[in-house]
């Protein structure tokens, strides 16, 4: 236990004194939580294993070589590296099918093609895990009109409601399904939510439930920040379609940008045809000289999701055992890559998110300030001095500027990075 530094600190019961007092010993602090954390880490690289194992059998299956990082120009017909990935995707997520494109410009782009994809006028779409991501809202209806959103287009929209600990209401979701209801969308990640992400266990349990009322409901994954956290995709437990970001999870730190679908063929192919046209589908799209990233980011993926996790971990028993909210909690087993702290106050957000960009290889002199952010309702901190603009892959930390003063933490390429921005966070705070 951090308190075991002096015992009587804990007497005095004051964080405000434990940082002043400690402030040069933070590296002490960080050091012994680490300590702490080996047989969790053991526990990541044995999982790392079992992904990488599976991301190289599917490279093996479908027999990748150097060709395969040459690309087309023009429409992108008959690019067979683009193709190719797309099989081992579809193989690696347990899927029929998958889309990997660099033309998606983020994970929103990716969920609103498969959304207008599949969805048509007089559908119903469900939300089961409460209110969705804050770049979702305006793609619904929910705020914004004018822009051409499902509201716009006759698509009704509807919430399940959490249960005031945050849980996904399970006795409600078994009565909720309508003859309507063409969508039911699971939101993998807390986002900028106070709430446990959902692991694979239970996006087959919420499936399984929405398919017992009507088979005919979708069940589409919002798979952001989820990817090679476990080692089965929604997809491989009965998710009909999902989505993520290339900049995050899957692209192992490396991909310039881009977003995935994966699911039922036949699905796939009705988002690709809104990526692209009705006609052209699936079949254009040129890579513009990116398969090898594409591939390499991929085989990479496994690793960089681990050590993010262990960052995740190291955060969350740093600032747990200094006496702040977090979420998950130290040890509990991870379903995303983001760690959230509840800090409280404004100075505290952008005190953390200062300390984090200072530490960070791009950008190291910037200074956060809070600013609107397209697709947010609220204005954002943000430390993300990363080598991809945006990656959440890459150590970075983000808050809204709004009670209770969250901050959430992603990525990091390796667990030492995250500790030595976390050093700097206690010294910064000892300060406040």
């Amino acid at each position: 236990m951090i308190w075991a530094v002096v015992p009587w600190l804990a007497m005095i019961g004051s964080l405000y004194f434990f940082l002043l007092i400690f402030a040069m010993n933070a590296a002490e602090i960080v050091r012994q939580a680490i300590a702490s954390l080996v047989p969790t880490f053991q526990e990541i690289d044995q999982q790392t294993k079992e992904n990488l194992r599976q991301v190289l059998h599917a490279f093996q299956k479908y027999r990748v070589g150097v060709h395969h990082f040459s690309s087309v120009s023009g429409y992108g017909h008959g690019d067979l590296g683009r193709d190719t990935l797309d099989q081992v995707y579809a193989e690696v997520m347990g899927a029929e099918a998958a889309l990997v494109r660099v033309q998606f410009v983020s994970g929103t782009h990716a969920i609103a093609a498969a959304l207008y994809g599949v969805l048509r006028p007089g559908d119903e779409m469900l939300a089961v895990a409460g209110a969705p991501y804050d770049t979702l809202e305006e793609v619904i209806g929910l705020r914004e009109a004018g822009q051409g959103s499902l509201a716009e287009f006759g698509v009704r929209y509807r919430q399940l409601e959490l249960t005031p600990t945050g849980e996904i209401d399970w006795d409600a979701l078994k009565a909720t399904i309508r003859p309507e209801t063409r969508l039911a969308l699971i939101q993998r990640s807390c986002g900028y939510s106070w709430r446990k992400s959902l692991s694979t266990a239970d996006i087959q349990r919420i499936v399984d439930i929405v398919k017992a009322q009507n088979p005919n409901t979708i069940c589409f994954v919002d798979n952001c920040y989820g990817e090679f956290i476990e080692t089965q995709e929604p997809t491989a437990v009965g998710a009909d379609l999902m989505a993520g970001s290339l900049i995050k999870n899957p692209g192992g730190t490396i991909v310039t940008g881009g977003g995935y679908l994966a699911g039922k063929a036949e699905l796939v192919e009705q988002a690709a045809c809104r990526l692209t046209a009705p006609g052209i589908g699936s079949h254009g799209g040129p890579t513009y000289d990116q398969n090898r990233l594409l591939y390499q980011g991929l085989f990479l993926a496994p690793q960089m999701v681990a050590e993010a996790m262990k960052c995740t971990h190291l955060v969350a028993t740093v600032f747990a055992e200094l006496g702040y909210e977090v979420q998950p909690k130290p040890l509990e087993r991870r379903q995303d890559v983001i760690q959230a702290i509840k800090l409280g106050s404004p100075e505290k957000l952008q005190a953390f998110c200062r300390a984090w960009q200072k530490f960070s290889p791009i950008g190291s002199y910037l200074d956060p300030v809070p600013a609107p952010m397209p697709g947010y309702e609220s204005e954002l901190v943000m430390a993300g001095g990363t080598f991809i603009d945006g990656s959440t892959s890459e150590l970075s930390a983000d808050g809204p500027l709004r009670e209770p003063y969250l901050v959430f933490c992603q990525g990091g390429t390796h667990y030492t990075h995250a500790a030595i921005a976390l050093e700097a966070v206690l010294e910064t705070f000892a300060t406040l």
